[in-house]
């Protein structure tokens, strides 16, 4: 049996004493501030916990709020007991206040958009799209509208009823926008709202100025003090005994103490200056002695000495060729503008424009400092805008997402993902064949993917759009058909092939699993999807959607094929019990993927036999171990994309076997270094499955170039080489008809089968483990 899942309070504990020292320590205001409102969260969070009012692991965590209300979530799904739509008035909703001349709260509001010139100012807003909708409840409003124009009455006042308990609670309105939202087709990964402000966030890097002032006070202020020494001394650097500075010398002197004393209060930045023991101190302290009157001791006239020929052997006397060039760069060094100077007149080229979109083409944005600029601010014509600033201009770019990503503006397939929603929001709604609802419909589909995932127990579900109401409320308005069908089986052909090809070896994100079956489920098609399960809340056992997926699997590698071999599997065996789950009618329509039985209870056995590990739950480590066993039968979704939804990388199964070989050298090397391997263990081995099953799809010759390449490639690498020499002998051992032993092992040993998760040391890693 498993073992209930329950939510320790000390990790909460934990998170809130991490948030209360980050928000007592941390040098950046605004990082202290975000600090203080997640302590605020964690403190909520156990107080609701110790109070019953909370019930962490559940689809519907707050006492009193249903399951469509957008709860509060930090981070690890653990749900504060606010909802998102509540708190204080905003400020749009009491600007519509004022101008519908009703008290400023929200049930006022509420009730005045449900009278005559309320649903009129509902309408204008669906027939000029110019509102956002940032929280799926600020549509709920503009649905009502729609649904009386529409004349569905009816559903209007049922809608209310559902939405009237919470009308003095949560905001139900849309915000005023100055645009429309773009057309379908291109994204951002940030609005020009967003850089604008990130830009003005830039602070003085306390380490650049200082060197700054170092290079435009301190050193010519070094300069003038040795030079002043040398009319005394001469290059030798001597004092000769008795020798006396004449008043001019101890005037000058005096003068540059004074100076400097002035220039230390101005410039605090770097102390370097202050060190008595180094040539600018010994020289310094020297001349206070004879300013104030007093001879130089034997000991320190040799200090002067080694000071003065120390500092003119290093750079020359000054004035001379050689100290002036030094200086010359130096000074150049120095003149140079702040990054945060340029950032700030960035952000001001960006004031002008629509702030909540992106930007057709950034480069007019990002161009050397004009004339007219210079005068302004006082930054040099010409300087170059760094690149730490054109990055942040960068995300703004709107284009196709493929453009996107081939720029490298999309670095990560997790970045990937926050894209998507964009593209599936008009993919999804265009079922809706009235142009303002299917607007209004994207509009909250986009709003509603914001929404973070709760922490959720017993295979539970996380809460879907049509639960929200006001979606359920429209639902007889969609109309699917073969076009809209076959577009969205296209659609999720190329997000996934994409991901694919520019994120080699990489597991698709939860977000971009999630996306892509919104899609095939819009498609009709039967194309079983598996998200990546969390190790530290697995309850030992899997939805039927993974029963499914690995049915597929056994469809496509099925019959020896080199990943079948590869990783021990019997997909003959698999395939018949996916077919049980299904009552032998695969691929006739969808299958099952509800909860458990009988027939997953045995799938979910095959995965702890296969892990070693025995029933129900274990360490994080160990249900690691189990879940990656699930993610191996069912090749994690890449046998359905292929097989079910056609997915075939433009540049071929080799060349995608070879990149993916890339990330787990990258994945290695980053394994033999850090001080915590696991994760880079775990995710090499990912990267090379997926390795594997691209090589499982090559032709004969296609394959045997790639498993000639491998080890030539390693060899780049010693370090990842000699680590990785057991996976790449136990690949050609299969490769060539082969097989491991029963504890994946193979040639005495000298081989091995490449799996991450360990509850031990690894084979990959045999350093002492940490």
């Amino acid at each position: 049996m498993s073992t209930p899942f329950t939510p320790s309070p000390d990790h909460v504990r934990g998170m809130l004493a991490r948030a209360f020292t980050t928000a007592l320590t941390h040098a950046d205001p605004a990082t202290r501030q975000r600090a203080e409102e997640r302590a605020r969260g964690w403190r909520d969070v156990l107080a609701g916990m110790a109070s019953g009012t909370l019930r962490i692991g559940s689809r519907t965590p707050v006492a009193g709020l249903p399951a469509w209300v957008t709860p509060e979530v930090l981070h690890g799904g653990f749900a504060t007991g606010a909802a998102r739509a509540g708190g204080p008035l905003q400020p749009y909703e009491a600007e519509a206040a004022r101008r519908a001349g009703v008290p400023a709260d929200r049930a006022a509001l509420f009730a005045y958009h449900l009278t005559e010139p309320g649903l009129a100012a509902l309408w204008a807003l669906l027939d000029s799209a110019r509102y956002e909708v940032t929280l799926p409840e600020e549509a709920a409003l503009l649905t009502v509208a729609w649904l009386v124009r529409a004349g569905e009455t009816d559903a209007a006042v049922e809608l209310v009823g559902v939405l009237g308990p919470f009308a003095d609670k949560l905001r139900f309105l849309p915000r005023p926008a100055e645009r429309a939202a773009p057309e379908p087709g291109a994204v951002h990964r940030s609005t020009v709202a967003q850089a604008r402000a990130a830009l003005a966030g830039r602070r003085p890097h306390r380490a650049v100025e200082a060197q700054r002032e170092a290079l435009r006070v301190w050193r010519p202020f070094a300069d003038e003090v040795l030079a002043h020494w040398l009319e005394f001394t001469g290059p030798a650097g001597e004092v000769g005994r008795g020798a006396e500075p004449d008043a001019g010398w101890l005037a000058h002197g005096r003068a540059l103490l004074d100076r400097y004393e002035r220039l230390a209060a101005a410039h605090p930045l770097t102390g370097r200056h202050r060190d008595p023991r180094g040539n600018e101190g010994i020289l310094r302290g020297a001349l206070a002695e004879l300013v104030a009157g007093r001879r130089l001791d034997a000991r320190r006239a040799g200090l002067v000495r080694v000071a003065v020929t120390g500092m003119v052997r290093k750079r020359g006397l000054p004035g001379s060729e050689r100290h002036a060039a030094l200086r010359g760069v130096q000074a150049a060094q120095a003149a140079l503008p702040a990054h945060h100077a340029l950032a700030r007149l960035v952000g001001d080229r960006l004031a002008g424009l629509p702030q909540e979109s992106g930007l057709a083409d950034v480069a007019p944005y990002v161009t050397p400092v004009t004339a007219a600029e210079g005068a302004r601010t006082g930054l040099p014509e010409g300087a170059d805008v760094p690149p730490s600033v054109r990055r942040v201009v960068a995300v703004t770019r709107s284009a196709p997402l493929g453009v996107l990503v081939a720029a490298g503006v999309v670095p990560s397939a997790e970045a990937m993902a926050e894209l998507v929603p964009q593209l599936v929001a008009a993919e999804r709604t265009a079922v809706h064949r009235d142009p303002e609802l299917r607007a209004l419909m994207a509009a909250n589909y986009r709003a509603f993917r914001v929404r973070r995932s709760l922490l959720l127990v017993n295979l539970a579900r996380q809460v879907t759009p049509e639960e929200l109401p006001w979606v359920r409320a429209v639902g007889g308005h969609a109309a699917g058909d073969d076009t809209t069908r076959s577009s969205a089986v296209a659609a999720a052909r190329t997000l996934a092939e994409t991901a694919v090809e520019h994120f080699p070896g990489t597991l698709l994100p939860n977000p971009l699993v999630r996306e892509l079956g919104v899609l095939l489920g819009a498609s009709g098609l039967d194309a079983p999807l598996t998200e990546e399960l969390a190790a530290d809340i697995f309850m030992g056992r899997f939805s039927g959607k993974f029963l499914a997926s690995a049915g597929v699997a056994a469809e496509l590698l099925g019959g020896g094929s080199l990943y079948e071999r590869y990783y021990g599997i019997d997909y003959a065996e698999l395939g018949a019990l996916a077919a049980r789950r299904d009552g032998g009618h695969r691929g006739r329509g969808r299958p099952r993927t509800g909860g458990g039985d009988d027939v997953l209870a045995e799938f979910a056995r095959l995965c702890h036999v296969r892990a070693g590990r025995t029933r129900g739950t274990g360490s994080v480590a160990e249900n690691g171990m189990v879940i990656e066993q699930a993610q191996i039968l069912t090749t994690h979704n890449l046998a359905t994309l292929v097989r079910r939804v056609g997915v075939a990388p433009e540049p071929g199964w080799a060349e995608t076997a070879r990149r993916c070989f890339g990330t787990v050298e990258r994945l290695t090397e980053r394994a033999g270094r850090g001080p915590y391997p696991l994760s880079a263990l775990k995710d090499a081995a990912y990267a090379w499955r997926q390795l594997v099953f691209h090589l499982t799809l090559c032709g004969e010759a296609e394959r045997s170039e790639v498993l000639a390449w491998l080890p030539a490639e390693a060899a780049r690498r010693p370090l990842v080489a000699s680590r990785l020499a057991p996976a790449l002998l136990g690949l050609r051992h299969v490769a060539g008809g082969g097989l491991f032993e029963a504890d994946g092992t193979a040639l005495a040993g000298r081989a091995r089968r490449l799996t991450g998760w360990t509850a031990s040391g690894h084979w990959l890693r045999p350093d002492p483990w940490k």
